[in-house]
């Protein structure tokens, strides 16, 4: 029997949630005000042993309207088709000249050698990290999302937020014209952001710039290299690969489940009655894989009209750096297919091993052999 929403528990403490799991009640859940967000209230006064650093734990991703609407409106401009349309040129070169290091025969990890390193590069580039200090601040972001070591990732938000607030601090003794500069400016000229805000911005768009844009790519370069007669496709026809992406990423969700959200009054959603206070977690995973949406989900379908997917979530909420993370894709996929004709899988599907993380999906490793 189908169950789209259902009651879990939630911790140890004897607590319950709603997990929902549905693709209709995803997308309303997704959009409705009566979820709340604004995890600084939710867990006000609630005691914990935890040390997440503010700048992570109350992100923009943490907030609703108003705030929410004011910090969106400062970094939505970066991010639009036409910006990033004006960054294509970048993302080629940086994607050529992370497979000019690939063998001309062999063995190679596409993962540590394409979709980690090319999104890290673009957003660490956007916002102004220098080159030098890129690796440890992907090493940070990683260590986010170390499912079951709470010591580890609030280790790394420390690590993270610090790094920020001292990059901040320099790009004010010498200003340049990268994001983070805006922003600066933001603050400093117009006071429309608090430093927390600040650090708190910077923070969150070097994570939701990269990680599962990195995830998406190896994923959907797996479900590629699995199907060969639809690579052989592609290789001919490259125009084709920006139309089956919107499949890829239902198909291979890169996000499994969305960010913490709570009802604030009671909620219907999907038969079930959510009381008010209880939190609220939309499987986007399981809902870009409902039947009653998507038939044969399991299937990849070429053919299938997967618009309207919740990869990016959906609302208010809606990934911002959406346009980014399907023309990094887009770029990464032609460049792999038109370099290498003869690439294939180095060891079976069912070898590959998959990151133990919190809400995201993605391989630690994909080998390949390029000739």
């Amino acid at each position: 029997m189908r169950c789209p929403v259902r009651e879990v528990a939630v911790g140890s403490g004897g607590h319950v949630g709603y997990l929902v799991t549905g693709y209709a009640e995803a997308r309303q859940a997704l959009a409705d005000p009566r979820l709340s967000k604004d995890t600084a209230a939710f867990f006000a006064g609630k005691a914990s042993n935890r040390r997440l650093h503010s700048a992570v734990a109350q992100t923009m991703l943490a907030t609703d309207p108003p705030r929410h609407t004011r910090l969106r409106a400062l970094v939505t401009k970066a991010f639009t088709t036409g910006a990033v349309a004006r960054l294509r040129p970048f993302i080629a070169r940086t994607a050529d000249a992370l497979l000019d290091r690939w063998p001309a025969e062999g063995r190679v990890d596409a993962v540590a050698g394409l979709a980690l390193q090319l999104p890290v590069i673009v957003i660490c580039e956007l916002l102004g990290v220098p080159e030098a200090e890129r690796a440890a601040v992907r090493r940070w972001s990683a260590d986010l999302f170390a499912d079951g070591r709470p010591d580890v990732i609030d280790a790394a938000s420390h690590g993270l937020a610090e790094y920020m607030a001292a990059l901040i601090a320099s790009k004010r003794k010498q200003p340049g014209d990268a994001l983070l500069d805006r922003l600066i400016t933001a603050r400093d000229g117009e006071d429309r952001l608090s430093e927390d805000e600040l650090v708190s911005l910077a923070c969150l768009l070097l994570i939701a710039g990269h990680e599962t844009t990195a995830d998406f790519i190896g994923t959907a370069l797996l479900s590629i290299l699995r199907r060969p007669a639809e690579m052989a496709r592609l290789r001919a026809h490259p125009a084709d690969i920006p139309k089956l992406l919107d499949e890829l990423l239902r198909h291979a969700s890169p996000v499994s489940t969305a960010t913490f959200r709570y009802a604030t009054q009671p909620v219907s959603l999907g038969g079930t009655d959510i009381p008010a206070g209880a939190p609220v977690q939309v499987a986007i995973g399981a809902a870009n894989r409902d039947p009653a949406r998507y038939p044969e989900p399991e299937s990849l379908m070429a053919e299938r009209d997967a618009a309207g997917h919740l990869a990016f979530g959906h609302g208010i909420h809606r990934c911002l750096g959406a346009p980014l993370a399907r023309a990094e894709a887009d770029i990464a996929l032609c460049a792999v297919l038109a370099r290498f004709p003869h690439l294939r899988l180095a060891v079976a599907a069912e070898e590959l091993t998959w990151r133990r993380t919190r809400l995201v999906r993605g391989l630690e490793s994909l080998p390949v052999l390029v000739r």
